[in-house]
């Protein structure tokens, strides 16, 4: 079938399940659930995947689902989708119909669109099995948001094997740009994520008596600056990377009180391997050097999240080509590189990827207590996934 018919024709079916759609959206937007804890969740879906006949299993990575779908033809190629299920600790500001019903959760990072466009795009898939050939793997995946994040626990457990995808394809919601636009970047998208927990042990007493003392917040300012020097003044200029440190407590302390203890936590990204690695070893010797200088003592722990994330230039390409057929020559834009991470890396550390960023129509960024959609980005989205299972 040509691919102006084939166009066509899936953006027909996703007009026709629209209200479904919506209808999905909603009721996983009243009840989200936070990382590795979408039971709820994970049965609404299979009960959705089963009313349409959809074949599928469940039980990975806890409450993960994974299923397989095939069209007519003789091929043998096998494309994955992947959509994320969890929420986030965050009370809704939102009043609207459907706001979450569970008191300090909200899907305010838009996986209750990622989960009903991989929904409508299985369900258009499965009404257009004629037309397409080969087989369509897809994964709805727990714990995006949390450390070790629940790609890798899919991964182990076999999620992209029996049959092994030729590659894999992930979408996001993209606040800034209109419905009808995708963003599409080649090579390095996303940044690598790992997260630091610092505790540096001084010696408190009297603020009017710091002779007397080892302050640790003193020497928690000086490693902050040091830290922040590493990255300005150590890394390449045309390498990004941020190291922010978010976090500074101490369990005393008053303004007449010099504390025993302060702890810092911060976040470094990058997007290089090997500067990744080195920058480990270099933030340990500055943070237990500074605090030695000081007589302090100091506890570290470096949790490694996420890696960098890289696109398939070959499937980017593809992807452009087939926006072009699907939003129009206006529709298909440049997407920046960005300093925020996604586990859905960790896929493509095993077979070619691509993640793309998809318009949504409202400005309120993700992460915000007011994130909320377009919805008329549920049908476009769910056409947009189907037309690359079909065809990249």
């Amino acid at each position: 079938m040509a691919m102006e018919s084939i166009v066509e024709r899936i953006r027909q079916k996703a007009s026709d399940i629209s209200e479904q759609l919506v209808a999905w959206r909603r009721f996983l937007h009243q009840n989200p659930e936070l990382s590795f804890e979408e039971a709820a969740t994970s049965a609404y879906i299979q009960g959705l995947l089963s009313d349409c006949g959809i074949p599928h299993r469940a039980g990975f990575a806890r409450h993960g689902i994974v299923g397989l779908l095939s069209g007519e033809g003789s091929s043998t190629r096998v494309i994955a989708l992947r959509a994320d299920m969890d929420a986030l600790p965050i009370q809704e500001e939102n009043d609207c119909p459907y706001v979450s019903r569970n008191a300090g959760v909200m899907h305010a990072c838009g996986h209750d669109v990622h989960m009903t466009w991989l929904l409508g795009a299985l369900v258009i898939l499965q009404d257009l099995r004629g037309q397409w050939s080969g087989r369509v793997k897809f994964l709805f995946q727990p714990g995006e948001e949390r450390l070790p994040g629940g790609a890798s626990a899919m991964i182990s457990e076999g999620a992209l094997e029996d049959p092994v995808p030729d590659c894999i394809i992930g979408q996001h919601v993209q606040p800034d740009m209109p419905v009808g636009v995708v963003g599409l970047r080649d090579g390095m998208f996303m940044a690598s994520s790992d997260e630091l927990y610092l505790t540096i042990h001084g010696q408190g007493g009297h603020a009017a008596m710091p002779h007397l003392c080892i302050d640790p917040v003193v020497v928690a300012a000086e490693l902050v600056l040091a830290l922040q020097k590493l990255v300005a003044r150590e890394k390449d200029p045309f390498g990004a990377a941020v190291l922010t440190i978010g976090r500074m407590t101490t369990p005393g302390g008053a303004t007449n009180v010099i504390p025993s203890t302060v702890h810092l936590e911060g976040t470094f990204r990058c997007m290089d391997e090997e500067y990744r690695k080195s920058v480990h070893q270099r933030i340990r010797e500055l943070a237990t050097g500074i605090c030695n200088a000081h007589g302090a003592k100091l506890e570290m722990r470096i949790e490694s999240g996420y890696p960098a994330l890289y696109n398939e230039p070959a499937l980017v390409q593809r992807c452009r080509e087939l926006g072009m057929q699907y939003f129009g020559d206006e529709g298909v834009t440049e997407a920046p590189a960005r300093m925020t991470s996604e586990d859905f890396a960790w896929y493509g550390r095993k077979v070619p990827a691509v993640f793309c960023r998809t318009g949504i129509g409202k400005k309120v960024s993700v992460h915000h207590p007011r994130f909320d959609v377009d919805e008329t980005c549920l049908a476009v989205g769910a056409g947009w996934l189907a037309l690359l299972a079909m065809r990249i």
